[in-house]
């Protein structure tokens, strides 16, 4: 029962991760910096932005071997469902119009995205393949966490901006808004921490 509802949390996060996604690109106001880089990427390689997701999780997880991490099935579902449901709401969402209404989508695709990070961390089923890159590296390097965060997410910024990405007012808002809404948000979704049960 435990696991099924791990499998539930863990797709609906996903879901919600592509939509939200989805909402900041329809903003177009900046994105974070993972999807600058697919955004550059995605018309060079002749694929959709959200098979352009899913194809680059894939390399990234490919790296994860000389580090020697261990993906769970939340990593392979990362890659594969992520990328879809972000083609499958641009299918859908139409365009806002007017400033007001841009930001709007911005600021609720950031706020989603920061929910939907806490829900299917919070499954507790593998981390998504960037994250264990990042993990890997500060485990292989003994670098703290902050630094080499802060080094991939500036070098695939600057990669994906002069791929033509889009960077703008989403991008800093996004970087200084995220950490703290996954902080918040991953106690309530965190299953282990829920099901374990109270000292006597």
């Amino acid at each position: 029962m435990l696991m099924h509802r791990r499998l539930f949390q863990l797709f609906w996060g996903l879901g919600l991760y592509g939509f939200s996604m989805a909402l900041m690109l329809r903003a177009d106001l900046g994105l974070d910096p993972w999807d600058v880089l697919h955004q550059g990427l995605a018309p060079r390689l002749g694929l959709s932005f959200g098979m352009t997701v899913n194809l680059v999780g894939a390399i990234v997880l490919l790296l994860w071997w000389p580090l020697r991490q261990r993906p769970g099935l939340g990593t392979v579902c990362n890659i594969a469902v992520i990328g879809t449901a972000v083609d499958i709401s641009l299918l859908i969402l139409p365009t806002p119009e007017g400033h007001a209404m841009r930001f709007a989508w911005l600021a609720t695709g950031i706020l989603l995205n920061g929910i939907a990070g806490g829900a299917y961390i919070g499954a507790g089923l593998g981390p998504g393949p960037r994250d264990g890159l990042m993990t890997g590296f500060c485990r292989r390097t003994g670098l703290p966490v902050k630094w080499v965060r802060t080094g991939i997410e500036i070098g695939v910024l600057a990669a994906g901006w002069l791929l033509g990405g889009t960077v703008g007012l989403g991008t800093l808002l996004y970087a200084a808004t995220i950490g703290w809404i996954v902080h918040h948000a991953l106690p309530f979704f965190a299953i282990a921490a829920r099901e374990r049960p109270a000292p006597a």
